[in-house]
């Protein structure tokens, strides 16, 4: 038991290591992107910012790294004393191995077979009719022409008109519904924004709510409202409580941010959702209901979902194509019920509201005219600061204009409800940033009250105004809608997407789908990271609460430290801040070394562990003595000089930790990796010694490397693949790796950090010398390395019976610093007879079927890539799994292709004030698949490919175990009792934090579990997979080794609800594609 308990703090405390430094350098390198502002509203300012900024990031950073040394170091000092207590027999332990070893010194060998129970197959062959009212988005862009006429005032729309008498019966309701949109950092810095409004907008809000009981406002962002909340007094906190309860504040959504919906992963969708859902359950106890999701570039079902699940019941969205937009304006349904796409029923149907306009802010929000709304924004009263662009500006309300004054704008709300359904309209009332000062909440409030007073004090004008939130809105809307008896028109249901974004012309926002992808490669890491040392906590806090060793583990220090990387991790996903990073790799420098393996899957796998070492002789052994097997490469510092690594296959239990010992050794180690060199027409040179090196005369055969399950051939002047056999079958197909260039128009509105226009269709890419190619070849793994100006490609075969041996690798090393308005892409020309059709995923959870469009722009056949992509023909798929977001496209049938990095000297006037100059050398990896099919109605990727994604994301953590603890007895550890079924994830092991003060964990954990949908008619011979399915059932009792669960509850997503019914405690049971939570107490 001391030696479980030991290992598990050194393991621990490296993973929380990991998760800090990066979430430190992911918060304080990345800069920030943003949305639609006005053109010229702080280009300046930034420039002007930028020097400041980079210091205080570097203090900050110097400071919390100086923090964490410390952190680490107690976190080691308690593995030595809790070692030294179990010595002098102070600690009363079980003297046994935690884990009973219920596995052999190898894992089992994968089946022949995977066994996959029949009906678990019935979830992709299923058709469902839609329902009669139902509206799928694809057929939607079928229908459109995406003319982009001019509709008049409304330039995007069309004219609205209406009868004087169409209220006489029913009035027309009007809620007003006050807000503002707070970036957590874009021109200025989260702390620097804070300081300067936000606080002084929520100070606001606690004063002038109070002042007229009458007035409402919304709040979204709780990374903002959290941190003014540690810094008010108890009475000021009380006075917030009130308006909780009183109606007048209301929390939207309650993330941590209001997230981008098109980059992030589903991981982190939850993390911050949760973390906001959390953080408010223990402190003001209030319980959001409505989303409320203004900003985000483009929107996601996958969101919808997850509010869905976290217990909400309603959701708005903005930024949709303006041609979608006219579209569900012209048929009235703007207002939906958004269901999943494998939904044949109603149970993941939330209620969805569209805004109809161009953007939030009050000039399109209150109708269609945006030069008389913006009248009514009262902040833009003449003296002001802001001012409006139609040059008629906002007047006091008097008795004298009042009349007129509310003719206007009643004639807008008119005009706006005539889009819906049914007669009561939402009105938002702000913008970013507003309400920072108390003048503008009385030239809003003020004037709208003498406006509603008027509305409301003449009968008949047929009209209820009132401010509101927006969950009043929604109440007030259910009422009208959905209730039985009522005779309004019930409300349609909308499944699919709305990717890809435009704003205006041909403006499609598909270039942040890739800006920055250092960035986006560096936030799924940090994801991994997190998730691997929540897990490890909880396990690690389940056992030492089982022995009653508290004392003797940092559970607070470390849990405030977890806190952290949430925080930081909720704040990436941010729309404004998504926008990756190279193999951390731990060296062996010395005599022998232990090395720790963490396998963060649940699944039982065989995975290649590579380490830098200093030598090549070496040997790697299991914690029972035996060899592993091993290659010792070279580390390529340019294309022919290098060091030396070692790669070994690790065999590790599923959620679990291996040992292997590495060490010198005269003769008997490692493999040596053997390595041909090309380049044509070129001399060449290579400094080795260690490896064997041929430089061959005749460079003009195909290149090829293999293992047992694929072979590839690669041409002899690229190193670039061309065709790719798979053995089980003997197919053969013809897939090509290609690179290409993407300029940008010559027009004025050019390519940015946000819009992709391009000069045209891609130019292929040809370098200006001949490429150096390096073919290694070895017994753990070969690969093919062509080293080009602006980019390094390397395809890799591993040569493992698992997973890992069915897929190619590709890594691409990019650099385009030197490049001029370019972007440059990776495309896969194969002979999949894909014609116009392709599948991209939906934040690593779902999968949506794309047409390539010939009546749009080029641009607009992009769409987002979290985790794969994939084109088939009735006997086959081609699937390009990812490590990080990108824009993906299938511009030809038979094609994929990925935008690699962008580079681009201009701002694209999106409000940002500068192009995307910060380009750093991006490390971008893939995992290709090629698998046989059977024709199938619906589509969703192979358990193969559902696994292969999971490994590819969630690489084993190696980590050098540190000198003092060198000495211990470190064992393996084996916490589940096997893998879980194939098709069921575990998203999350998260502690959850005590409502006691001083910060530290409670007794209880979320496990959050997804079951994935998958589509049986692929092969399952040889898939290298060790689990099989069970209709969704995992028996509780049967999940861990050791552990058991005193108490397992059915809770919503983000545990604010207790669901009815649900598992019992002896086994949970999952639907496909369903995410479930549970609150959990292990002993």
């Amino acid at each position: 038991m001391m030696m479980k308990l030991s290992r598990q703090f050194t393991v621990f405390g490296s993973a929380i290591f990991c998760v800090v430094i990066f979430s430190l350098y992911l918060m304080l390198d990345h800069l920030q992107l943003d949305h639609t502002k006005s053109p010229n509203n702080g280009g300046d300012k930034l420039q002007n910012g930028q020097l400041s900024i980079l210091q205080d990031k570097i203090d900050r950073l110097e400071r919390l790294l100086s923090e964490n040394n410390e952190i680490i170091a107690n976190i080691r000092d308690s593995v030595i004393n809790l070692k030294e207590s179990v010595k002098d027999g102070r600690g009363g332990l079980d003297g046994g191995n935690m884990s009973q070893g219920h596995y052999l010194e190898l894992l089992a060998s994968p089946p022949l077979v995977l066994p996959i129970d029949s009906q678990d197959c019935q979830f992709a062959t299923r058709e469902f009719s839609k329902p009669a009212d139902g509206v799928q988005l694809l057929d939607v862009y079928d229908l459109l022409t995406f003319d982009n006429h001019d509709g008049g005032v409304w330039k995007q729309g069309f004219d609205i008109t209406y009868q004087d008498n169409e209220w006489d019966s029913e009035p027309l309701q009007v809620f007003v519904v006050p807000h503002s949109h707070n970036d957590p950092g874009w021109l200025k810095t989260f702390d620097d924004y804070y300081r300067d409004q936000t606080q002084h907008i929520l100070n606001n809000i606690v004063v002038k709510l109070h002042e007229d009981s009458r007035r409402k406002m919304i709040w979204s962002e709780i990374s903002y409202f959290s941190k003014w909340w540690d810094n008010i007094d108890n009475q000021k906190r009380d006075a917030v409580k009130s308006l909780f309860e009183q109606g007048q504040l209301e929390i939207t959504t309650g993330g941590w941010v209001m997230p981008d919906e098109a980059n992030s992963h589903y991981f982190a969708l939850i993390d911050q959702l949760l973390e906001g859902h959390q953080w408010l359950e223990r402190n003001v106890g209030v319980k959001p209901q409505t989303g409320w999701a203004v900003d985000p570039f483009g929107h996601s079902p996958t969101q919808a979902y997850l509010l869905k699940q976290a217990g909400l019941a309603n959701m708005l969205i903005q930024r949709v194509h303006y041609s979608v937009k006219k579209h569900f304006a012209s048929q009235e349904t703007l207002e939906f019920f958004w269901r999943q796409n494998w939904d044949p029923a109603s149970s993941t149907d939330i209620l969805c509201h569209m805004m109809p306009f161009y953007s939030y802010d009050v000039p399109h929000t209150c109708g269609p005219d945006p030069k008389i709304c913006c009248q009514f924004d009262f902040k833009r009263l003449p003296g002001g600061r802001v001012n409006c662009p139609w040059r008629v500006p906002p007047q006091p309300i008097t008795d004298g204009n009042v009349q007129q004054r509310v003719q206007m704008l009643l004639d807008q709300y008119r005009k706006k409800s005539k889009l819906f359904r049914t007669k009561v309209v939402m009105v938002p009332l702000g913008d970013d940033f507003r309400y920072a000062e108390a003048l503008e909440w009385d030239q809003q409030f003020q004037n709208y009250q003498k406006l509603f007073d008027y509305m409301n004090s003449h009968p008949e004008l047929h009209v209820k105004a009132q401010f509101g939130t927006i969950t009043d809105y929604f109440n007030a809307l259910r009422k009208l809608s959905i209730e039985p008896g009522h005779p309004s028109a019930s409300l349609p249901v909308v499944s699919g997407d709305f990717f890809t974004y435009a704003d205006r012309d041909d403006h499609y926002w598909s270039g942040y789908f890739t800006s920055r992808p250092f960035y986006k490669r560096l936030d799924r890491v940090l994801e991994s990271h997190l998730r691997a040392a929540e897990i490890l906590y909880s396990l690690t806090l389940a056992n030492i609460q089982r022995f009653g060793k508290l004392n003797d583990f940092p559970a607070v220090e470390n849990n405030r430290l977890l806190t952290e990387a949430r925080r930081n991790l909720g704040l990436f996903q941010h729309h404004d801040a998504i926008a990756g990073t190279g193999k951390d790799m731990v060296v062996i420098d010395y005599g022998t070394r232990s090395v720790v393996v963490y396998n963060p899957t649940e699944q039982d796998r065989t995975s290649v562990v590579t380490v830098y070492v200093n030598t090549p002789h070496v040997c790697v052994i299991t914690d029972h003595g035996h060899p592993v097997p091993a290659q010792v490469s070279a580390v390529w510092d340019d294309s022919t000089t290098a060091s030396t690594e070692l790669s070994f296959v690790a065999q590790v239990p599923a959620l679990g930790l291996g040992l292997y010992q590495l060490s010198t050794a005269v003769s008997g180690g490692a493999e040596t990796a053997e390595y041909v060199f090309l380049r044509q027409g070129g001399e060449l040179s290579v400094n080795m010694k260690h490896f064997t090196v041929n430089i061959p005369q005749d460079a003009s055969t195909p290149l090829s490397i293999h293992n047992p399950h694929i072979q590839i051939w690669s041409s002899p002047t690229t190193g670039l693949m061309e065709r790719l056999k798979l053995k089980e079958n003997g197919s053969e197909h013809q897939i090509k790796v290609e690179f290409a260039w993407y300029g940008t128009t010559s027009n004025r509105d050019k390519s940015g950090a946000y819009l992709f226009l391009p000069d045209g269709e891609a130019k292929m890419y040809s370098p200006a010398r001949s490429p150096v190619i390096r073919v290694t070849k070895g017994s753990v793994f070969s690969e093919i390395t062509t080293s080009f100006d602006h980019v390094t490609h390397t395809l890799r075969l591993y040569n493992v019976q698992g997973v890992e041996g069915q897929a190619v690798e590709i890594c691409n090393l990019v650099d385009i610093r030197r490049e001029f308005n370019h972007e440059i892409a990776m495309r896969l020309a194969s002979d999949v007879d894909s014609k116009d059709r392709f599948f991209t995923d939906l934040n690593g959870f779902q999968i949506q079927p794309r047409r390539t469009m010939a009546k749009l722009p080029l641009q607009a056949n992009f769409y987002p890539m979290t985790s794969m992509a994939y084109i088939q023909d009735p006997g086959t798929r081609l699937t390009l799994l990812t490590a990080q977001s990108l824009g993906s496209a299938s511009l030809v049938s038979g094609q994929l292709e990925v935008i690699m990095d962008r580079r681009l000297n201009q701002d694209d006037n999106r409000g940002l004030g500068q192009g995307v100059l910060d380009n750093k050398v991006t490390p971008s990896t893939f995992r290709l698949l090629l698998e046989k099919r059977k024709p199938s109605p619906l589509s969703y990727p192979s358990l193969l490919s559902h696994v292969s994604s999971l490994y590819l994301n969630h690489p084993l953590i190696s980590m050098a175990v540190s000198t003092e603890a060198q000495s211990l007895s470190l064992t393996a550890f084996t916490p589940l009792a096997s893998s879980l079924p194939c098709d069921i994830h575990l998203v999350n092991l998260r502690s959850i934090q005590s409502k006691e003060d001083g910060g530290g964990p409670s007794d209880e954990a979320a496990l959050i579990l997804h079951r994935k949908g998958f589509d049986c008619a692929f092969s399952n011979r040889n898939t290298g997979l060790l689990c099989a399915t069970t209709q969704g059932k995992i028996h509780t009792e049967k999940l861990f080794s050791e552990l058991r669960f005193q108490s397992i509850i059915p809770v919503s997503l983000t545990l604010m609800h207790t669901t009815e019914g649900g598992s019992s405690k002896e086994e949970i049971r999952l639907k496909p594609m369903e995410i479930s939570t549970y609150r959990v107490q292990l002993t």
